[in-house]
């Protein structure tokens, strides 16, 4: 083993640190344990503020792990501060290898409590109760250092009562995993969502309508709290055939004089699955259109409007967008012209680039979003 793989077996990751915590303070912590090489506390590249986790690299492994043994969950600055083997090993991280999540938990149980708690089962590498301001979430993760130790843990552990509530553990799912989960449930769906059926429906009649298309194991009707319908409810079938077939049938068909919705039941996080895709893919296509069709024309002439700009490149393909900069009502030397296409963009841009127009040679380029420009013009003085 060479000095540097010795060193970073000796580091350990500190996390929940105070805001107010520095590298001096953790310095004289640690260094009653045995030899520190250095000290790092992870900050916000432009407030410079702690953001609440830092690295300890100790001369011996001895030293780390002692620490690690004697140290994990002390206070300082009135919180407890959370040890573990610094892991650098990115696939060891997100494979999923070793992890376990554990929800329904008590809100009492913190993570001191958490590693105690699942420690006998093996060694553990990290460990974790989700909080936010009001505290715990009440739900954790848990990873181990091998999945037969994980195995063990899910088997003992889940179902278990703990402080009143009934332990869920499960293997930690990715997030890959999860959408083609959440994919093949939206294949074999079972409930039914109904809006815009108005104030006068009920549930008896709701089934009445539903029905005809298979058997309902339960059917409910959203009611404010003087028990009025508020438009939208649910209907569970007892097979996926029967609830397809009313969403086909059902949907858009008029009900009370209204054109109802039927769809899909879906649960929130489904909802912000498909949102986020969706958004990721407007997002791909905004970058694509701004990179692909989008001309940054400089040089020129004063003498060169919109009109002009746009007959002289509209030869080359749909023009949907001609403008010309102006300041004080005069040309600033600069302009952008949109294309629909790609192809018609880098077809214009070849003929035209260093062509005279007016009494200058014309400068074109694919135009470049802020976020874009500003890696390549710091790169040009870092050269």
């Amino acid at each position: 083993m060479n000095v540097s793989a010795k060193y970073r077996m000796a580091s350990l990751y500190v996390g929940d640190l105070h805001a107010d915590v520095t590298e001096d303070l953790l310095f004289r912590k640690f260094s009653t344990v045995g030899p520190v090489l250095s000290i790092r506390i992870c900050r916000d590249l432009v407030t410079r503020r702690s953001l609440g986790y830092a690295y300890v690299n100790f001369l011996l492994l001895a030293d780390a792990q002692k620490a690690l043994d004697t140290m994990n969950f002390d206070e300082i600055k009135g919180k407890s501060i959370r040890l573990m083997w610094s892991q650098r090993d990115a696939y060891l991280r997100k494979s999923g290898i070793g992890n376990i999540f554990i929800k329904n938990l008590d809100k009492s149980i913190d993570n001191k409590a958490l590693y105690e708690l699942f420690s006998p089962f093996g060694k553990i590498l990290s460990s974790k109760v989700m909080t936010d301001d009001q505290g715990s979430k009440g739900y954790a993760f848990v990873h181990f250092q091998n999945q037969i130790a994980a195995d063990r843990a899910i088997e003992e552990m889940n179902g278990v009562l703990l402080r009143s509530c009934r332990l869920s553990v499960s293997r930690f799912k990715t997030r890959k995993d999860r959408e083609a989960e959440l994919r093949n449930k939206s294949n074999e769906f079972t409930n039914v969502y109904i809006k815009n059926f108005g104030v006068c429906m009920d549930e008896k009649r709701l089934k009445d309508i539903f029905s005809q298309y298979g058997t309902t194991l339960s059917v409910k009707v959203m009611t404010d709290s003087c028990g009025k319908s508020k438009g939208f409810g649910f209907v569970s079938f007892d097979s996926h055939e029967s609830a397809k077939k009313a969403v086909e049938e059902m949907n858009g068909k008029e009900l009370n004089g209204q054109l109802i919705f039927v769809s899909r039941a879906q649960k929130k996080i489904e909802r912000q699955a498909e949102l986020k895709q969706m958004f990721q893919q407007i997002r791909q296509e905004r970058i694509h259109w701004s990179q692909g069709v989008k001309l940054y024309i400089k040089n020129l002439d004063d003498t060169i409007d919109d009109e002009k700009l746009r007959k002289e490149f509209s030869s080359f393909g749909s023009v949907s967008r001609v403008k010309v900069m102006r300041e004080d009502g005069r040309s600033k030397g600069f302009g952008l012209i949109c294309f629909s296409s790609l192809q018609e963009a880098t077809t214009a841009m070849a003929e035209m680039n260093g062509r005279f127009l007016g009494t200058k040679p014309l400068n074109i380029a694919l135009a470049q979003r802020q976020e874009e420009r500003k890696p390549c013009f710091t790169s040009q003085y870092l050269l």
